[in-house]
């Protein structure tokens, strides 16, 4: 039986983020299912200059990651699709990751809200104890912002916030670098190997 870990995409600045997810558990050979959000499909298009449309969604998603998308075991389910397969939890889902997430999605998963697949997503795989990460890319937040954080954690979410460190690569580190961090603290928390950054070795630039 498949069973997918869902992307889900917000509006949220930060599209390197879910790219480098994607990119990597795809390299993992792990079946991916995607929903991205309306907003996100601004951003997207703000910060690569790519549109992400439904029709073209696999055109479109290979011109983001950058990289032929053949044989990958990818499933696409739009934003506003209700129906669709993630969003029942008796559809065989692994966990979901979130990411980037904005303020509103942080707060439609945590007060179940399921405006849209996403949130819908989210909220299903958190009531059947799956996996599920969320990302949350805004600073500074408010006390509404944390008060939706702590409820996502409560709920058995991992609150990843988008916060890369610098002792794998150093004070130099690439964007390309820091973006990978997030992107394989988000694979660790999901339990999905990787080789996105060199770990903590216990010795003063030992990684390095």
């Amino acid at each position: 039986m498949r069973r997918p870990w869902v992307v889900g995409v917000s509006g949220a600045s930060g599209t390197p983020y879910p790219a480098a997810v994607l990119r990597a558990l795809l390299d993992a050979g792990e079946p991916v299912d995607l929903v991205v959000s309306r907003a996100a499909r601004l951003t997207l298009l703000d910060e690569t200059r790519r549109p992400f449309r439904d029709a073209h969604w696999k055109d479109d998603l290979a011109g983001w990651l950058g990289r032929d998308l053949a044989g990958a075991d990818l499933e696409y389910w739009p934003a506003g699709d209700l129906a669709a397969g993630p969003s029942s939890g008796s559809y065989p889902a692994r966990g979901m990751a979130v990411v980037p997430a904005s303020t509103a999605a942080c707060a439609g998963i945590a007060i179940g809200l399921s405006k849209d697949l996403l949130q819908r997503a989210a909220e299903v795989n958190l009531k059947e104890r799956r996996p599920v990460v969320v990302v949350p890319r805004e600073t500074p937040v408010t006390r509404s912002h944390l008060e939706h954080l702590i409820a996502l954690h409560d709920a058995g979410a991992v609150v990843l916030p988008a916060s890369p460190g610098f002792y794998g690569a150093g004070a130099q580190a690439s964007a390309e670098q820091l973006v990978d961090f997030v992107a394989g603290k988000v694979l660790d928390a999901l339990g999905v190997p990787h080789t996105l950054f060199r770990r903590w070795t216990g010795e003063l630039g030992g990684a390095r």
